[in-house]
């Protein structure tokens, strides 16, 4: 379903709710640039670091298509795919879509904050942590620190910001011409962007790694990047 959900007056700030839900992957696909590579990327080193009886989570798993795309080069291994989202509309699309492809990827209603995790060689966030507030964005960092096994990994993609403030105007401009060319107005962008006005709060690249860093990664580092958004890796 093409998404269409800014075409009218925005009534309240940005939630994953039924209506974001319904037209979240067409979004994703027109609003996120490069997000299939990025999604490869994110599959490739995936698959690099499980081994069997691997678990591999997913925090903030909206519809689950990273985790099915997973699954599909899993090769049959004995590992664990969980997704977690606190989005019931969402976790509703993710089932239809694991009944429809016979999948064994589980997902489950929780808050990645609280959630109690198994040690996991793997966890991914896809432009999740930008919507969790600084106060306690580093305590989840933390805890998937000590959740993952030795060597584990965490890939998480974010929107970034440029402590550079014109190459950062610049950037944002860049990007909406994106979306210009991916269909959107001129207006569902300027309504999308005052819903998520103090609602998605992103960090510069050098942050994202330093946060990573001090919440005990050994190393961090970008390993893709196309102005304003980068995917992360970070190794245990």
């Amino acid at each position: 379903m093409k998404d269409k959900v800014f075409t009218k007056p925005i009534e309240k700030q940005f939630e994953f709710d039924e209506d974001v839900a319904a037209v979240f992957d067409d979004m994703l696909s027109r609003s996120v640039p490069f997000y299939k590579e990025s999604q490869e990327i994110t599959k490739h080193f995936t698959c690099k670091h499980v081994k069997e009886g691997s678990i591999i989570y997913d925090l903030g798993c909206s519809t689950a298509s990273t985790l099915l795309t997973i699954e599909r080069e899993m090769d049959k291994k004995d590992v664990e795919l969980i997704g977690i989202d606190n989005s019931k509309a969402m976790l509703e699309q993710a089932k239809k879509k694991i009944d429809a492809f016979g999948s064994h990827v589980k997902v489950y209603d929780g808050d990645i904050l609280e959630y109690d995790y198994k040690k996991a060689d793997v966890f991914i966030s896809n432009y999740t942590l930008q919507f969790i507030r600084p106060l306690v964005r580093e305590k989840l960092i933390k805890k998937i620190c000590e959740s993952l096994n030795e060597n584990g990994i965490f890939l998480f993609s974010e929107k970034v910001i440029s402590e550079h403030k014109l190459l950062n105007k610049e950037l944002i401009d860049y990007y909406y011409e994106f979306k210009k060319e991916q269909g959107y107005s001129q207006y569902e962008i300027m309504q999308k962007r005052e819903a998520l006005e103090n609602v998605l709060i992103p960090y510069t690249e050098l942050e994202n790694i330093k946060m990573a860093k001090e919440c005990g990664f050994s190393h961090c580092e970008a390993i893709f990047r196309w102005g304003n958004f980068a995917t992360f890796i970070a190794i245990k």
